[in-house]
């Protein structure tokens, strides 16, 4: 029952990705879908929903079973996005959405393995920042900062966001062999990019060693 109601909340995670994905599509500014990609961030953040790029930074903080939910978090997260995408396709904004994706999966699918799980770490460093900051900044403007600068700088890198993808790949319909291999890489990339400042953190903290009283007995 836990795992059926964390994969329900996955797939309401894809959903607001897909969202997300569809208003970045939608707009002809990247800037401004750049932005508004955000909101399914926002969403996911906000209703405690499961998304799988935000909850595998947190493997260190959780017990072993928490690895088990993972694969749960990602499988939901696909399926929302799938039928924001089949969704989509069937309204008149559907050929336009497509047309967009399929140029965005054409530069993805050509470019190298090394190239996408480089630019798959760098992108889930940044949505650590974003998801930790969210998490921890008491301040409520620097709350969301973090949420919309993280979002909108991995956009304009050009990091991949295996989530993200999952849309665009729906959307393109380009679902082959050499998709899901793309999309495994990228799921992997942003994994270890994901644990790559919580590992550091938890080698670096140091433990308050209590001081011991030197003072000389009278």
């Amino acid at each position: 029952m836990k795992r059926l109601k964390i994969f329900l909340s996955a797939i309401l995670a894809g959903i607001c990705i897909g969202i997300g994905g569809t208003v970045f599509l939608s707009v002809d500014n990247t800037i401004v879908g750049a932005f508004l990609f955000t909101s399914g961030l926002f969403v996911i953040c906000t209703s405690g929903l499961h998304l799988y790029t935000g909850k595998v930074c947190y493997c260190l903080d959780n017990p072993v079973s928490y690895l088990i939910d993972l694969p749960f978090i990602w499988a939901g997260n696909l399926v929302g996005t799938w039928c924001v995408a089949k969704l989509m396709l069937l309204t008149r904004s559907g050929p336009g959405l497509a047309q967009r994706a399929a140029s965005i999966c054409e530069t993805k699918l050509s470019d190298s393995v090394g190239s996408v799980f480089i630019l798959a770490f760098f992108c889930n460093i940044l949505i650590y920042f974003a998801v930790d900051g969210y998490k921890n900044i008491e301040h409520e403007i620097g709350k969301y900062l973090a949420l919309f600068f993280g979002v909108v700088v991995f956009i304009f890198c050009g990091f991949e966001h295996c989530i993200a993808n999952m849309y665009y790949f729906s959307v393109a319909g380009v679902w082959e062999p050499h998709t899901w291999f793309y999309l495994i890489v990228i799921t992997i990339g942003n994994g270890v990019g994901g644990l790559f400042f919580p590992v550091l953190k938890k080698i670096t903290k140091q433990k308050n060693v209590p001081q011991k009283n030197n003072d000389a007995k009278s």
